[in-house]
């Protein structure tokens, strides 16, 4: 597959959501089907020989990714979703924002003891959110492979939350 600069395909939007905020638009990406499928090929390769039981992925974006890795590395998928919108008995991890708390939750049948995980999700900014995904992997039981992103702001030392795990990401501002 001929090399791709994925940036190009990634929108930048100042002041989304507030004020001196520049956002990463992956929409833009997504739609235009070699980029994503690129994307999509350098997030595979990285795990392709991991042995990869379940990916897990929180919402929303990270579903985007998350399934269609899962798809690719024949593996199950296991979506992590904010409290109160998962069916059955969950656990759940609630963690610090910027301005509060918020809660994520897990089936707590989603992860047998030992499966090998795979973590994705569309971008790396502080960290937060994922640790929180790794706190409720490890609750089960999973053991963490590797974290992957499709973009990480470096500047904002996401990694930094993410000590003693391989983290990958495709794109790096």
């Amino acid at each position: 597959m001929k090399k791709m600069d994925l940036k190009k395909y990634i929108r930048n939007i100042l002041d989304f959501p507030k004020p001196g905020i520049l956002f990463r638009d992956i929409t833009t990406l997504l739609k235009d089907k070699k980029a994503f499928k690129y994307a999509i090929a350098g997030l595979v390769t990285k795990y392709r020989n991991k042995k990869i039981d379940l990916v897990v992925a929180a919402e929303s974006r990270g579903f985007i990714f998350g399934a269609v890795i899962a798809h690719a590395l024949s593996a199950g998928f296991v979506p992590v979703r904010k409290k109160g919108k998962l069916p059955a008995t969950t656990r759940f991890v609630t963690y610090s924002l910027e301005y509060g708390t918020d809660t994520l939750e897990i089936h707590q049948d989603a992860i047998k003891p030992g499966d090998k995980v795979l973590i994705v999700d569309d971008l790396l900014a502080t960290g937060g959110t994922v640790k929180a995904v790794t706190d409720l992997v490890r609750q089960l039981q999973g053991k963490i492979i590797g974290i992957a992103f499709l973009i990480e702001l470096c500047d904002l030392k996401g990694r930094d939350n993410l000590k003693g795990y391989p983290v990958y990401s495709l794109i790096k501002y």
